[in-house]
């Protein structure tokens, strides 16, 4: 899924467009035993109710692809009967009215989910006529093209609020604050079957995490059977080894500033596109991005072996997650040097009297711990 098709779903989440039919819903205590069970028609609730729920399930949805938000396919053989994909398949054409069902995906997160407190389990089965789209780009909600199907499940922490003091009306006096079990906001969550090029997509489902580098491998393969994705920053020190394995001592200054430049430069013109999508690196795309900053080609020969071996023959490295986009750093035991990227041109390398230097242009103004100094012309 990318952006759009994620922002389309998450408008659904409201009065006016909701198409959530049945919602299901486990509390579960710090033992893992069942505390509460509902299983009720969502349009039943009460309007402020239904609004909360609504935000927590925006929120299953929000994040950025790649850190937060993943896109997992399926293994073939989980698509067979037993597997995941036939588990979740099976799930969602259950219309969440089969209680056997149920009872089942609840026991496969409470088994799996690693949490030592209190935690509120929601599926919510939705229908979304999707409007068919003009020329233009504009909705047509006459002429819908396809019926998409879901299940969304989100798993909110159950934590006792906070003691406080309160203004006691019918007693007009501040008394001390009766604390209650408040449900948070989710820290994981996943949305079934995909929803590409605004249809479904059964052979991949979103999975959300609020803590990027908290994926809980256990509960990945419970769900989906699928190979547990690099984190964002797993997927960056990946890519740093793989160029440093890859260049050898090739991988100088120079060169790490033209393949900054280089991704930097494709990011952008991703992002120009007219519909872009994540900019991902796989193999190919990593020695592609190696030849255009100069790399040799004996080196290159090496990139496609190096990948395989260090992140795996069919992963892919989000350009958002190895990029970096907020600085250039250049750090020393003793110093540490931020530029802004578009700017790393400010620095160079150079030998002066004999000692290797790192040498950055200064313009007009130079501010040190807050204060203007003045640079001498010698």
């Amino acid at each position: 899924m990318i952006n759009k098709e994620i922002l389309e779903i998450k408008k659904q989440f409201t009065m006016e467009n909701c198409a959530i039919t049945r919602m299901c819903g486990c509390y579960v205590d710090y033992e893992k035993n069942r505390k509460y069970e509902v299983n009720r028609s969502f349009l039943s609730l009460p309007e402020e109710e239904a609004f909360k729920y609504f935000e927590i399930f925006k929120q299953t949805l929000s994040g950025t692809l790649g850190k937060k938000l993943m896109n997992m396919e399926f293994p073939l053989a989980q698509e067979e009967e037993g597997g995941t994909q036939e588990f979740l398949y099976r799930l969602r054409g259950s219309k969440l009215e089969d209680e056997t069902l149920i009872n089942e995906f609840f026991d496969k997160i409470i088994d799996n989910f690693e949490y030592g407190e209190n935690y509120y389990i929601i599926l919510i089965y939705g229908v979304y006529d999707v409007p068919g789209k003009s020329s233009d780009g504009s909705e047509l909600f006459d002429a819908s093209d396809n019926v998409y199907e879901y299940v969304l499940c989100s798993i909110c922490p159950v934590k006792l609020s906070k003691a406080g003091l309160s203004y006691d009306v019918d007693q007009n006096s501040i008394v001390g604050r009766t604390r209650d079990w408040v449900v948070d906001p989710p820290v994981k969550g996943f949305l079934f079957p995909a929803f590409n090029d605004r249809t479904a997509d059964i052979h991949q489902a979103l999975y959300f995490t609020k803590k990027p580098e908290e994926l809980q491998p256990k509960l990945i393969e419970e769900l989906f059977g699928s190979e547990v994705p690099l984190s964002a920053q797993n997927q960056k020190v990946t890519f740093n080894e793989i160029i440093s394995e890859s260049l050898g001592d090739e991988c100088d200054f120079k060169m790490v500033r033209c393949i900054h430049d280089n991704l930097q430069d494709m990011i952008e013109e991703n992002e120009n596109a007219e519909e872009p999508e994540p900019l991902e690196l796989d193999k190919f795309g990593m020695k592609r991005l190696l030849e255009q900053s100069g790399a040799s080609d004996e080196n290159l020969e090496k990139v496609e072996r190096i990948f395989e071996q260090t992140a795996g023959e069919k992963r892919r490295l989000m350009a958002s997650n190895v990029a970096e986009t907020k600085n250039f750093s250049i750090e020393m035991p003793d110093i540490v040097i931020k530029v802004k990227p578009e700017r790393a041109d400010l620095i160079e390398t150079k030998i002066i009297d004999g000692r290797k230097c790192m040498v950055i242009a200064i313009n007009d103004h130079v501010e040190v711990n807050g204060l203007d100094v003045d640079i001498p012309e010698e």
